[in-house]
C-alpha cells in the first residue's frame, strides 16, 4: 500500500499566539488559543475576526459547539472541560476531564518528579454526546453531558491524539496524532482503522475540523489552512 501524504495549504494566520483547537460552523471558523485562552470566530474567506471571547480556561486544546450553540472547551492544564456561553464567553459549567493523566510523550523522557498530569484535547459533538480525544489515556471518550457519565470509549492509534473531525461515513471519525504526524479514519464502534495519511514533518496538526469534506488544521505556530488529500 502506497503511503499518502497530505499537502498543507496555509490560508490564514491565527490571531492568537498558539492556536490549538478548531471547529467549523456556518457562522465561520472557531479557534481556541492555548497561549491566551481566547476564542475567535473567523470569516472563512478573509480570516478576519468576527467575534472574540476571553475565557477562564487554562491553556486549552479543543473546541466544539453543541446543538444549542454553547461552546465546549478542553481546558488542558487544569484537566477540566468547560461549557461556555457563546455570546459572553462566561463559563456555564465545569466538568472533570475523563482522560486526564500523564502523556506518554512526557513519561518516556521526563523524570518522575517532573511529570504533571494534563487533560484532554480535541472535541466533537453529535446527537447530544460529547466526543473527547485524550492524549494521556489514548482514547476517545464519549460522554453524556446530562450526567457526565462515560457511555463508551474507543482506543486510537498513535500516542498523542489531538484534533478530531467527523468523516463522511456514519460512525467514522478522523483523528490526528500530533507526535507521529499521522491522521487516521477510525470506526467508533471498535477502533478499527480504515484509512490513514501522513502530514509533512514541517507541519504539526493540533486543532482539526472538517468543512465540505475538506479537513482544516491549525499548527500551534499560528498557520491555519486545509489538508489537500483525497478523502
Amino acid at each position: 500500500m502506497k503511503v499518502r501524504y497530505a499537502s498543507p495549504i496555509q490560508l490564514m494566520v491565527s490571531p492568537g499566539p498558539k492556536p490549538n483547537g478548531l471547529q467549523a460552523s456556518q457562522d465561520g471558523l472557531w479557534i481556541v488559543d492555548q497561549g491566551n485562552s481566547k476564542v475567535h470566530l473567523l470569516d472563512w474567506e478573509s480570516g478576519k475576526i468576527i467575534k472574540e471571547l476571553q475565557t477562564t480556561t487554562d491553556r486549552s486544546s479543543g473546541i466544539t459547539l453543541d446543538s444549542e450553540e454553547n461552546i465546549w472547551i478542553s481546558s488542558t492544564y487544569d484537566c477540566k472541560i468547560h461549557k461556555i456561553d457563546s455570546s459572553s464567553g462566561k463559563t456555564i459549567q465545569i466538568y472533570d476531564s475523563p482522560g486526564a493523566g500523564i502523556n506518554a510523550t512526557s513519561e518516556a523522557f521526563a523524570k518522575e518528579e517532573e511529570l504533571t498530569p494534563t487533560g484532554d484535547h480535541g472535541l466533537e459533538w453529535k446527537d447530544g454526546l460529547l466526543f473527547i480525544a485524550s492524549p494521556p489515556s489514548q482514547y476517545i471518550h464519549i460522554m453524556d453531558p446530562k450526567n457526565w457519565k462515560e457511555v463508551d470509549r474507543v482506543k486510537v492509534p498513535g500516542f498523542r491524539v489531538h484534533g478530531i473531525a467527523w468523516a463522511q461515513e456514519e460512525g467514522m471519525i478522523w483523528a490526528a496524532d500530533t507526535a507521529m504526524g499521522v491522521i487516521s479514519k477510525i470506526r467508533l464502534s471498535d477502533g478499527r482503522v480504515y484509512d490513514a495519511f501522513r502530514v509533512p514533518g514541517n507541519v504539526e496538526v493540533h486543532g482539526m475540523t472538517i468543512k465540505d469534506n475538506e479537513l482544516w488544521y491549525c499548527d500551534d505556530r499560528r498557520p491555519i489552512g486545509t489538508l489537500k488529500v483525497d478523502l
